[in-house]
């Protein structure tokens, strides 16, 4: 088996068809293989499974419900895998067109790829309008500090087994940024993450505002954490807290945005809100000064 698809799955069974049927349409003309991952240990996945099976004969279900998240699930799949190339993506999210062989071709060359998003197909246009700026449409998101590496989420990652064997997995112990993670310790042991323009996968956000809010400020919590464990000895943002009381007061000066007739507004609003609140949250955990908000070259 040349390539293994890797697809962790949590309550995923209104979603999980879709980017099973996009996978039908993949072709490559090396061997290949499909599996999923199962955190849950659901019922529904396996009569999902049963009826695709007949259309992806290398799908197979690999129970991972013993440890939770997405971390976990990865590592159970891919220890489960047969190939010597693994591409992972997500259960409710959907591969583009020419994705497997785009991500293949690109592993036989190099150790550790990132795939570009797109964020139109799967999400209604007030979403789109809150995330239209987000890099990832178009390049590679990169650390706010030093040592300033790109990273990607790890539903759009694909990485040779030896490397991913090499630096023990994904950290478990991380409930989000186990991907981003996961990607600073594979560059400081000396892979570059090439971005892949031409592998494409439809990007599924949540679409609610409570949804997005806590998203928000979870991601920023644990941004902390990472700013805590990978900055350069003795990095400090200078007037941290500062910059993050005037971000605040900005926010409350434009509150009646969280009021806003437009959805998108009032979402754009609070995921910033959220992100400020994650910050703080984090400083405090990790007793750290929060990260800056931008890297030099921006």
């Amino acid at each position: 088996m040349k390539l293994s698809i890797v697809i962790p799955y949590y309550r995923a069974a209104t979603t999980v068809a879709t980017q099973l049927e996009a996978l039908t349409r993949q072709k490559w003309s090396e061997s290949w293989e499909v599996v999923i991952s199962d955190n849950e240990g659901s019922d529904e996945l396996t009569k999902i499974a049963r009826v695709f099976g007949k259309r992806l004969s290398s799908l197979r279900l690999v129970d991972s419900s013993d440890g939770r998240g997405a971390g976990h699930a990865r590592n159970a799949g891919v220890e489960a895998a047969k190939g010597e190339l693994i591409a992972f993506c997500d259960a409710d999210d959907e591969v583009g067109s020419g994705w497997l062989a785009a991500i293949g071709s690109a592993l036989a060359e190099h150790e550790f790829v990132a795939c570009r998003a797109d964020i139109k197909k799967l999400n209604p246009e007030w979403v789109q309008r809150v995330f239209a700026d987000d890099l990832q449409q178009w390049q590679l998101d990169r650390l706010t500090f030093p040592p300033y590496l790109p990273y990607a989420p790890g539903s759009r990652i694909g990485v040779r087994r030896s490397v991913h064997e090499a630096v023990g997995g994904f950290d478990e112990s991380w409930p989000v940024h186990q991907d981003t993670d996961y990607c600073l310790r594979i560059q400081l042991s000396g892979a570059k993450l090439r971005f892949l323009p031409e592998a494409l996968i439809h990007y599924r956000l949540r679409t609610t505002i409570p949804g997005l809010f806590n998203r928000a400020r979870i991601w920023a919590k644990y941004y902390v954490r990472l700013y805590e464990r990978y900055r350069s000895p003795g990095t400090q943002m200078p007037n941290a807290w500062k910059w993050q009381i005037t971000q605040l007061d900005h926010l409350l000066r434009s509150r009646l945005d969280a009021r806003s007739p437009s959805l998108s507004t009032r979402a754009a609003w609070f995921v910033h809100l959220g992100w400020d609140i994650g910050l703080l949250q984090g400083s405090v955990r990790y007793l750290t000064s929060p990260p800056p908000p931008f890297a030099p070259s921006d």
